[in-house]
């Protein structure tokens, strides 16, 4: 796909991985749309993207159906429509056992990480489909293949999300739609509650995740890598 003039909608485009998509996409020609959830991230993102290129975006809780049908609408009635989907938002709550993590943590995992992709692609596919076809990339985990203890919120929403992801790929490849997910390892990010450091430059940074979603896009329409896995190459050893 040649990036120039495409239009990409990113969820999660406030920090980490999102905003490492987002800053890769604009650098390469393509207009965003970021989406976080407060007013503040948003207009943080904008500042600090906006010399890289057409951004645009709005506050949106993907756990709300209304509040992502309407982000889409906004990003096609202000830029055209979508050509790439990145689903990117995402919660993990860590360390915390089945008996301990509350009903409203675990809903709120599934919402986010789950439903919140299921309402963006819903929103996203007839956008897609009328410019003849695009890109949807979930950012998953491998944890969505490696149940872990103290995590089995997040290893359901994972584990749910590659399910969904490799059906929806099934079902619009015929519309010239391709699907992908990235399954990345440790990430040195805020997520989950972590602190990036340099003691920690041993993990998978934002920005080697974007060269992918970069290099997923730009792979020749007849090919497609469903699914990408992606570890640190060197980890401590324990």
């Amino acid at each position: 796909m040649e990036l120039k003039n495409k239009i990409a909608f990113v969820t999660g485009g406030s920090k980490g991985i999102g905003y490492a998509i987002a800053e890769r996409l604009l650098k390469a020609g393509a207009s965003v749309f970021v989406c976080a959830r407060t007013i503040p991230d948003v207009e943080s993102a904008l500042q600090r993207l906006a010399p890289f290129g057409h951004i645009l975006g709005r506050n949106c809780d993907v756990r709300n159906e209304e509040e992502v049908r309407l982000a889409l609408a906004d990003c096609e009635r202000v830029m055209g429509g979508i050509d790439i989907l990145i689903n990117n938002a995402g919660i993990g709550i860590m360390g915390k056992t089945v008996d301990e993590i509350t009903p409203e943590e675990f809903r709120a995992t599934l919402e986010t990480n789950l439903f919140g992709v299921y309402y963006a692609c819903h929103f996203a596919l007839p956008q897609l489909r009328k410019r003849g076809g695009g890109y949807i990339i979930n950012i998953s985990s491998l944890a969505g293949q490696n149940a872990h203890p103290r995590m089995a919120a997040y290893n359901a929403s994972k584990f749910g999300l590659n399910g969904f992801t490799e059906a929806l790929m099934q079902e619009v490849r015929q519309d010239n739609i391709k699907v992908s997910y990235i399954c990345p390892g440790s990430v040195n990010t805020t997520f989950g509650n972590d602190t990036p450091s340099a003691e920690k430059a041993w993990q998978i940074q934002p920005e080697d995740v974007a060269e992918i979603v970069l290099d997923l896009l730009r792979m020749n329409s007849r090919t497609l890598p469903s699914k990408v896995e992606v570890r640190p190459s060197k980890p401590p050893v324990r």
